[in-house]
């Protein structure tokens, strides 16, 4: 019996990592007793983020006009985007998404998520595939003509693929029975991928037959509450855009097939953008140019400035439906009497594909992408001086530091990556650094092998170059706002 439990015993061990584990003693009792395991003195640290291991296949090369295929790259944002790795072309207006503009999209979603469930959201998840009777009910089966993608099942039913869910979420609510007045307001809303067949898919993600959506839909008890309700998203929208750095314009809009009583666009101005703005110099007022008579030039707001026509892309678009689908769908709850009545509803889009093109559209250069702050997918770059160089004493240094930096400033654990493609030099490593555009950019260069060290920090929204000792460049990093 000794013999097999110290043979089971040195099985065991083999099995077990050699550096918690130290020999154990078998008795002739044929109890097996272990010496004490005592944890290793180095404190795990996560692996570091290399760029040789991001699956981000770069294309950096500029694609002249000529070598472009017809309707291709036909604005920055689809030509940086494609360049960069961040999006690959599939189907015509449908594209991959590669894992870096999954992680901006994540960052940008997580941001959506704080404004909506901030103004009393709540998340929830539709089918994409909608029954063609809903459509029907509401008679937008015919009206919605080719937009929509449609299929029948095996046994001849027919569905779309949705590209919003009014119909849906009004079903659903109107499935529950009568809601009491104590329930609402109540808005419910999710982010997920939207169809539309479009007639001329272009430019980029900006265009798309396939995007992603964030779709808010509010049930109120009286048309004072769902204006109450209209304008807290709308300033829900406007704080978020401001957290983004874009600068949108909300002008009034047309109600088109959604319907309802009142429209607003938000509208981030751009000369590639597609719908036509009027919007007055002297007051705040502003609209499509689809809501105005031909020829207005004149503010009928404050009645002395003068309408500027403008271009933009539409990010974000709020309506008040009133019961257009409430009554449809009877869609009811109980009033302060206990009596039943329909509810009032809104609803709200935010182009989430869409706002991460358009910004890049808007805040890049020719050359290089520039992301808003808090949506980069990473923030920071180390780059470790040219293998066999003169100051390759230092390469190590720079491994060491992005340990550092994510030990040290919490919020950027995920955020630092390391360029070790050393076979190349630091300049077309900065160079490609600016194309993909992190906000910061460390380069262990010479000085690094100064006393004390001292690193070059590019900062690229600003343009500016700073040479920083590790505590300085721990402060600056500790300043920068993560999601």
């Amino acid at each position: 019996m000794d013999v097999l439990m110290h043979k089971t015993c040195q099985r065991v061990l083999l099995r077990l990592p050699r550096a918690i584990t130290s020999p154990c003693k078998c008795h002739s009792s044929g109890t097996v007793h272990a010496t004490q395991i005592t944890p290793t003195s180095s404190t795990h640290r996560p692996p570091v983020l290399l760029v040789s291991r991001l699956f981000q296949p770069l294309n950096l090369r500029d694609v002249g006009q000529e070598n472009r295929a017809p309707g291709e790259m036909t604005c920055k944002s689809q030509r940086l985007m494609q360049q960069a790795g961040l999006i690959h072309p599939s189907n015509p207006g449908c594209y991959y998404y590669l894992p870096s503009t999954v992680r901006s999209m994540e960052k940008l979603v997580k941001l959506i998520d704080q404004e909506m469930q901030g103004i009393g959201g709540q998340k929830l998840d539709m089918p994409s595939l909608s029954s063609a009777e809903l459509w029907k009910r509401s008679e937008r089966w015919d009206l919605m003509g080719k937009e929509l993608f449609r299929l029948k099942d095996r046994h001849g039913a027919d569905y779309c693929l949705g590209p919003t869910h009014e119909e849906a979420v009004t079903e659903l609510l109107a499935s529950q029975g009568t809601l009491s007045y104590r329930q609402l307001p109540l808005l419910l809303y999710q982010i997920t991928r939207k169809f539309r067949d479009e007639p001329k898919p272009r430019f980029g993600l900006l265009r798309g037959r396939e995007f992603y959506m964030k779709d808010m839909y509010s049930f109120d008890t009286s048309e004072e509450a769902a204006y109450q309700t209209y304008h807290s998203v709308c300033q829900a929208y406007t704080r978020l855009f401001s957290r983004l750095g874009l600068h949108c314009v909300q002008v009034q809009a047309d109600t088109g097939n959604i319907g309802g009583k009142l429209s607003h666009e938000f509208q981030l101005p751009a000369d590639i953008g597609e719908d036509r703005l009027l919007v007055c110099d002297n007051c705040s007022f502003s609209a499509n140019v689809e809501t105005m008579s031909s020829g207005q030039k004149g503010c009928l707001q404050c009645q002395t400035g003068t309408l500027v026509e403008s271009k933009g892309i539409e990010v974000g678009h709020t309506f008040y439906l009133g019961t257009k689908y409430s009554n449809v769908f009877n869609a009811t709850f109980n009033n302060t009497l206990n009596k039943p009545a329909i509810t009032e509803m809104g609803c709200f889009g935010l182009g989430v594909t869409r706002i991460l093109a358009s910004a890049i559209e808007v805040m890049s250069t020719d050359e290089g992408i520039r992301w808003p702050g808090l949506i980069a997918p990473y923030q920071v770059c180390v780059l470790p001086p040219k293998r066999g160089s003169k100051v390759d004493a230092v390469s190590g240094m720079a491994e060491e530091l992005v340990h550092s930096l994510v030990e040290t400033v919490p919020s950027l654990r995920a955020e630092v990556v390391l360029d070790d493609r050393t076979q190349m030099t630091i300049g077309k490593r900065l160079k490609d650094a600016n194309r993909l555009g992190y906000p910061y950019v460390v380069v262990v260069g010479q000085r690094a092998a100064e006393d004390p060290p001292r690193f070059e920090v590019v900062c690229q929204h600003s343009g500016e170059t700073m040479f920083l000792s590790k505590e300085g460049l721990v402060d600056l990093l500790g300043r920068v706002e993560t999601v």
